[in-house]
């Protein structure tokens, strides 16, 4: 079952709690969600399953993109069509490649033909932080929204004065890497400003042969297959009086891309996010909020340095939510987005455009120890036509800080251009794919936080490939189940955080594949991350394990478990100035997470980096 996404627009807004005053949003994503409710919510309120990357734990890591950073997380799958920059697919709880919805500051992002968000090409050093919020969200956020939801936030200003910063760095495989930013900040306004360079000769990315078929990568080449990028973003903030706040940010990442294959083996990559805000809070109990967004996502394909061809989308968006308080812990939002895609390029569409009207509500309430989120959404498709989506959530404190959460929530995903218009392949008639997911949760603990999660979906109207019409068709099935299990604690003087994951995503259309496990996914996952200050010096460990998969929905083609392990070891030179070393697969495993693909080798890097 091959899958292709799309994303359209979204808008964020203050929690319930600080509509009466509520401080400039650079310094509110320190201590609250934004993404799971679509409204500000610290933490510990929020009733969806829900991570947060920090920029310390980014910076610790050494990760180079977004996909390096979210590579292991609770719930999340992920497989590479090779090393540095190459194509990655992220499985969110098991779904689809293409049931996740990317967003960058609130702008969602990704291909309208291939329906690939390139977390790949999203550079790591310019991202402030990232929340996943796991399972269905498309009764607040549309189309997309079934395994879930992973915002990137860019680098914000300082709290307050000037702050520049700076790294270089080398590793084997010819790498380099150069960034340098400042941000600066004030009472009444802020800004920040980042830009950076790495490039890497890179490994061989595939080690199949042409076969009939089409095994492999349709092509035999043993060269390295490098990657290099540039990248820049830029964000500001004005507060005008005291109710009014003004944000713009911009995020622009160019890559040149060397792979495998017999129709192309290079791509001049594009990813672009653009958007501005006001936020306005007209008496203590009502804010408002209008947000207008763009993305773009272009990538111009070669052979042997011959152009062969391009694929672009554009995608305009807008949103308007206003947020109310209405009684004693109880708080109505209620907003309309809209967006328009385009696609252009070489290949010639029956339609190159489609627009998206989604209406949604929402009601929080909060009374004793019972927390409920309940919420509605009506979208209007251009091509999908009419489409109902709703989630409920409800939570219980108990005593000893243990909360008890229940949810229920529906989803669906549009089709994407090429499964609808690709020339002599795509099939106008098909329809949107249908989801529907519960949950139960328990979480608590102080000095060792963890908690619990079983799940389970039901995705129905997938679309696969049909050989009897020669095109896709909304022909498959699909139920998962899965149980994460999540902990952050101290141990002596070291940091420790973990996740388990148990996953059994089964494939449930009819014929001989019934039954059958999903593609690329693994049953079993487990990470760790271990940190520890040994005065100036800083050692981290990651190490991740993964059970075995399967390539093809057939499961005759089978992958191995692995585990790998990364090291990270920063020394600080001086208040000013540190020093860090990077070793990636530390024992060098020879795994795959797609067939035919290499994986990354033993990787060493070392850098310089300026925060004063």
């Amino acid at each position: 079952m091959r899958r292709f996404a799309l994303p359209a627009a979204l808008l964020l807004a203050p929690s319930p709690a600080c509509l009466a005053q509520t401080p400039s949003l650079q310094h509110r994503l320190d201590d609250v969600i934004v993404t799971a409710n679509r409204t500000a919510r610290g933490a510990d309120a929020t009733l969806a399953a829900t991570d947060v990357i920090r920029r310390a734990s980014i910076a610790r890591s050494g990760a180079r993109s977004a996909a390096d950073a979210l590579e292991g997380l609770a719930g999340i799958d992920v497989a590479r069509n090779g090393g540095d920059g190459k194509s990655t697919s992220l499985f969110l709880r098991g779904t689809e490649s293409d049931h996740v919805l990317v967003l960058i500051d609130g702008v969602r992002i990704g291909s309208a033909t291939s329906g690939a968000a390139a977390l790949q090409d999203i550079p790591a050093g310019l991202i402030e932080r990232i929340e996943v919020v796991r399972g269905p969200r498309s009764s607040l956020y549309g189309s997309e929204a079934i395994g879930g939801v992973i915002q990137i936030f860019t680098r914000r200003g300082a709290g307050e004065g000037f702050q520049p910063s700076l790294h270089i760095g080398a590793g084997n495989h010819n790498a380099f890497a150069f960034g340098a930013g400042v941000r600066a900040g004030s009472d009444r306004g802020w800004f920040a400003i980042d830009a950076g360079t790495r490039h890497t000769s890179g490994e061989n990315a595939c080690n199949g042969r042409p076969a009939p078929g089409g095994a492999g990568c349709f092509d035999l080449d043993l060269d390295h297959d490098g990657y290099r990028q540039h990248a820049a973003s830029l964000a500001g903030g004005v507060t005008l009086g005291d109710t009014t706040e003004l944000t713009v940010h911009w995020l622009e990442s160019r890559g040149d891309n060397e792979f495998d294959g017999a129709t192309a083996n290079r791509a001049h990559t594009r990813q672009k996010s653009l958007g501005a805000s006001a936020e306005t809070r007209p008496t203590d109990g009502w804010l408002s909020r209008l947000s207008l967004g763009q993305s773009r996502d272009t990538a111009n394909n070669l052979l042997d340095g011959t152009f062969q061809s391009r694929f672009a989308t554009r995608r305009d968006q807008a949103s308007w939510l206003n947020e109310v308080a209405v009684g004693d812990g109880q708080v109505l939002a209620m907003g309309v987005d809209w967006s328009r895609e385009r696609v252009s390029g070489t290949t010639a569409y029956a339609e190159d455009r489609r627009s998206n009207t989604g209406v949604f509500g929402q009601w929080q309430l909060e009374h004793a120890a019972h927390r409920l989120d309940a919420s509605l959404r009506h979208d209007d498709s251009e091509q999908s036509g009419h489409r109902n989506t709703g989630s409920i959530a409800w939570g219980y404190l108990f005593p000893g800080q243990v909360r008890l959460t229940a949810t229920y929530g529906t989803a669906y995903k549009a089709p994407s251009f090429n499964e609808l218009y690709f020339p002599r392949f795509g099939n106008p008639d098909l329809r949107p794919e249908r989801a529907r997911s519960a949950e139960v949760g328990l979480a608590g603990g102080e000095r060792m936080r963890w908690h619990l999660s079983a799940y389970q979906t039901h995705i129905s109207d997938l679309i696969a490939y049909d050989a009897s019409i020669g095109a896709p068709d909304n022909i498959d099935r699909a139920r998962i189940r899965g149980l994460e299990l999540r902990l952050d604690t101290g141990l002596a003087a070291w940091r420790l955080a973990g996740s388990l994951d148990w996953l059994d995503p089964r494939h449930r259309g009819q014929g001989a594949l019934h039954g059958n496990l999903l593609p690329r996914r693994s049953r079993a996952h487990l990470r760790l991350d271990a940190g520890r200050d040994f005065g100036a010096t800083r050692l981290d460990l990651n190490w991740r394990a993964a059970g075995h998969r399967y390539d093809d929905l057939a499961n005759t083609r089978r992958l191995g478990g692995y585990a790998t392990l990364d090291l990270t070891l920063s020394q600080a030179l001086d208040p000013a100035w540190r020093l860090k070393a990077s070793l990636t697969n530390l024992f060098d495993k020879d795994y795959a997470t797609a067939a035919f693909y290499n994986p990354p080798g033993r990787g060493l890097f070392f850098s310089l980096h300026y925060l004063p």
